[in-house]
């Protein structure tokens, strides 16, 4: 567990297929059902203090309370899944901890020195920080609030894991204004 954050809860992968991730992860590691998302609705996006609009295709599920995130970038904007593919990786590249305080927390790893590289917002109470990953090589951290509906879905996706039997492997993001 981290002395900072509590515990990791999300393992994001940077994949150059999501499709071909979605079928290895359910039928090879038995971890599913995936929830995808072929175009997240990103706003606020921040690359390095810059905005863009990142068109990124997201599946997520959970392994017992670790939630297993693919990601697969669709366009060529700045970010820090695009700086890891174009350095040759593929693979893990971040670690999230989630809040539902967001703004404490984020307060806390300014404080620590840590500095914010990408940054946004996936609708109510769903905003992220990726931190410049100088202070952890290789891969790098998330912030991640979950509360409210982009909580409730990450409770949906962890409960639907549970006893999952291998049906309908991949199935489409729930409406986060109906969660």
């Amino acid at each position: 567990m981290s002395r900072l954050l509590g515990p990791i809860r999300q393992l994001g992968f940077v994949v150059p297929d999501i499709e071909a991730a979605m079928k290895h992860w359910t039928e090879v590691m038995g971890v599913g059902p995936f929830f995808y998302n072929p175009r997240v609705p990103i706003e606020d996006y921040l690359f390095e203090g810059k905005s863009y609009v990142p068109h990124n295709s997201v599946a997520l599920a959970n392994s017992g309370y670790i939630q297993v995130e693919l990601i697969q970038c669709r366009n060529d904007v700045p970010s820090c899944y695009k700086e890891f593919t174009d350095a040759g990786h593929s693979g893990l590249q971040h670690t999230a901890y989630w809040t539902e305080d967001y703004d404490r927390d984020l307060a806390l790893m300014l404080d620590e020195g840590f500095k914010v590289k990408m940054s946004g917002n996936v609708g109510e109470n769903g905003r992220f920080a990726y931190f410049d990953r100088e202070t952890h090589p290789g891969t790098c951290i998330e912030l991640s609030e979950v509360k409210g509906p982009k909580g409730r879905m990450f409770d949906l996706i962890r409960e639907t894991s549970m006893g999952w039997d291998g049906a309908d492997p991949v199935r489409p993001f729930p409406d986060l204004t109906k969660i």
